[in-house]
């Protein structure tokens, strides 16, 4: 797994990891040639099974997990560095020496994923449990393998490639969360099972956890995983079916089954976890020497009525919350757009390949809204974005909640009808014209877009022309052109706001009645800029 060196926290420690060992006799033909670990007996299994389990679970009171004092002493310990000195051998992962099969390597645990979780191999319909063997691991730093419990157990798995298993494109690890590598081999934002109560005043936002895995070899290369999923306010049962990696997009299909313990006052559905800290929309705030640092730049919306709506991410000082308000929408994501490593001159941590995450919703979503949620921050360490889908309305106790839907962790930035064009930078600056005296309050915005039909049209003519909506403020000076010696075309605006209130935006750009571009959707708050 290609890792971000400066970003020391559980998601930054899904790092690659290798040691060595035989597997006991004993064991069926299909395990031996599948797995390099011991298994234990065979159990059938289904999804429905797991699904009625999770039912059942919800009925009873919740149980921690419990750790060893002297484990957790340990534990604590194993910060990123050391995590980084014990390594999974790779000739013992799951499927290593199947044709065809992705092999499927074991994470040790650390501070960042005490935890310990159970893994099952499934083959016709049977499952294994993946018994823990200390021998897995290598240990090169100060932390020893005498120094860990025969059984401490694993905290995750990571999905490797069968032609390179020095690269993986998969990763489990820590609470409900997973992430993918994407087309462009890097890591960056998260996928969790479930959000629950995320940037409430009144509540603690919660983290179940997956307990345990359920793998299931796919052929081409994709993997099935069922996953049982635990806290204190819900159970679930989860099945993730990931299609092999190709140079576009990794896709994978998500059916989450919940059941409430008590009631959960938000419940977020697709949760997306990332982190912004600056880009060229408040390059003014920033402290760092690199001109933009985020796993994301935006989030995309793709509404039930075809609207597509692009909203720039910002780190604003404060907490914030947006709602989308929308009826079963098409999908929504939080997205990279910028791919120029010139962006982030980063030779360490590829900003410019982070993956876009898509969301599709499978079947009827219903009424409800994208939420937004952006935590002030002042480094990269910090996954500061969360996005899912929500009613903003409390769950009982005692309910089931099921939702389907399709992920691609993707690189190209758009997803829908190619007709539209998408934003690609969002900056702004001094209000005003240039050689003229520039007015004390207001700031300009300069929005790029690109794609779609508006390649087509050379110059403006009258006949593109900007569409700008505001709240509680003036635009003045609007114009649109396209950016000479490309396929851009450039929205220029000024906005002063009247101190009413909040100053919401929205613009696009259309040629008559048909709209070119995404919507762009920002809210204009008052900048130093010296």
């Amino acid at each position: 797994m290609t890792t971000d060196i400066s970003r020391r926290k559980v998601l930054a420690m899904m790092g690659a990891v290798t040691a060595a060992g035989l597997l006991p006799v004993g064991f069926p033909a299909w395990a031996q040639q599948k797995a390099g670990l011991p298994l234990g007996g065979a159990k059938s299994f289904s999804f429905e099974g797991l699904i009625s389990w999770a039912r059942h679970l919800a009925t009873q009171p919740y149980v921690a997990p419990v750790i060893a004092p002297e484990l957790a002493s340990i534990l604590s310990e194993i910060d990123y560095d050391a995590f980084q000195d014990i390594r999974f051998d790779v000739e013992k992962s799951l499927w290593r020496n199947s044709a065809g099969a992705a092999p499927v390597a074991m994470f040790h645990r650390h501070q960042g994923a005490r935890e310990s979780v159970r893994l099952h191999m499934i083959e016709n319909g049977e499952a294994r449990e993946v018994l823990y063997d200390p021998s897995a691991f290598a240990y090169r730093g100060d932390i020893r393998s005498d120094d860990i419990p025969t059984d401490a157990g694993w905290a995750g798995f990571r999905v490797l490639y069968a032609d390179d298993p020095a690269r993986d494109w998969l990763a489990f690890m820590g609470s409900s969360y997973f992430r993918s590598a994407g087309p462009m081999n890097q890591y960056g934002l998260s996928a969790r099972a479930v959000a629950i109560d995320t940037a409430r005043a009144d509540r603690r936002e919660e983290f179940p956890r997956f307990t345990e895995f359920w793998l299931e070899s796919l052929s081409g290369g994709g993997l099935r995983i069922y996953a049982l999923l635990d806290g204190p306010s819900i159970s679930g049962a989860v099945r993730i079916e990931c299609d092999a990696p190709n140079d576009q997009d990794i896709v994978m299909n998500v059916s989450v089954h919940l059941f409430t313990r008590q009631a959960v006052a938000r419940l977020g559905i697709a949760p997306l976890t990332s982190m912004f800290w600056f880009s060229e929309t408040n390059r003014d705030e920033a402290a760092d020497w690199r001109p933009e640092i985020h796993d994301s730049d935006g989030l995309a919306l793709w509404t039930g009525s075809g609207e597509r709506i692009w909203r720039p991410l910002d780190n604003s000082g404060h907490l914030r919350t947006s709602s989308f308000v929308d009826d079963n929408p098409r999908g929504f994501g939080l997205m990279q757009r910028d791919r120029q490593f010139a962006s982030y001159e980063d030779d360490g941590v590829f900003y410019e390949r982070r993956p876009d995450l898509w969301i599709e919703p499978v079947g009827d979503w219903g009424t409800g809204m994208v939420q937004l949620v952006e935590i002030p921050t002042d480094d990269e360490i910090f996954d500061n974005i969360v996005a899912y889908w929500t009613t903003d309305q409390e769950i009982p106790a005692g309910e089931e909640v099921q939702y389907d839907y399709r992920m691609h962790w993707m690189k190209a930035g758009m997803f829908g009808p190619a007709a539209v064009a998408g934003v690609v930078a969002s900056r702004l600056g001094r209000a005003g014209m240039p050689g003229k005296a520039r007015p004390k309050e207001g700031l300009k915005y300069a929005i790029d877009f690109e794609g779609g039909d508006l390649a087509r049209y050379q110059t403006a003519d009258g006949v593109v022309k900007p569409h700008i909506t505001v709240r509680n403020a003036v635009v003045d000076n609007s114009y649109a052109l396209r950016v000479v010696g490309t396929d851009r075309w450039r929205l220029v605006f000024d906005v002063y706001p009247d101190g009413v209130g909040p100053v919401d935006m929205r613009a696009f750009l259309a040629a008559g009645d048909k709209p070119l571009t995404e919507t762009w959707i920002f809210q204009h708050r008052e900048r130093d800029l010296g």
